[in-house]
């Protein structure tokens, strides 16, 4: 029989577990966010279109939690919110362990946007299962190239041990 003690620490660790998981998605879109501020490019918001004002809903069933992504034209007004979508034209679930979610959209920024970028992401997470797409393929891939910033130079310079 559990006694009434016991239940409060079960209570208490799973407010702690879920506090932890919903800072990490904070985490995760703050450093979106930030680096689409200093080293995003405005050429692929520029492309978004008549696509602009839908939602892309990112769902992590590891962390247990939603981020969305709403496509804009200007990427000075890009800010994606913690929070399930109210209209999501698209849902990207990422299937992966809790310790490999920071791993892989840390991957996904580094996505160069271009074919060959798109191409590889979709090879190596969506084929394998990493990632799966439901809804607006067209949306979605709006969205990657608007986080892909592979092609920055920050990206190209290589650490020769010295």
């Amino acid at each position: 029989m559990i006694e009434k003690n016991d239940t409060y620490i079960l209570n208490r660790e799973k407010k702690a577990h879920d506090l932890i998981n919903e800072t990490k998605l904070l985490n995760i879109a703050r450093l979106a966010k930030l680096l689409i501020e200093i080293y995003g490019f405005e050429k692929p918001f520029k492309k978004i279109g008549k696509r602009e004002g839908q939602e892309v809903e990112f769902y992590f069933p590891s962390l247990n939690g939603y981020l969305t992504f709403v496509l804009v034209k200007n990427k000075d007004n890009f800010d994606p919110r913690k929070g399930r979508s109210i209209n999501p034209i698209s849902c990207v679930t990422l299937n992966v362990k809790r310790d490999e979610v920071v791993r892989v959209v840390s991957a996904i920024v580094r996505t160069k946007n271009n074919i060959f970028g798109i191409l590889k992401f979709f090879v190596k997470y969506v084929i394998t299962g990493k990632i799966k797409i439901s809804g607006s393929l067209g949306a979605t891939i709006k969205l990657l190239r608007c986080i892909a910033i592979g092609k920055h130079e920050m990206y190209k310079i290589k650490d020769k041990g010295e």
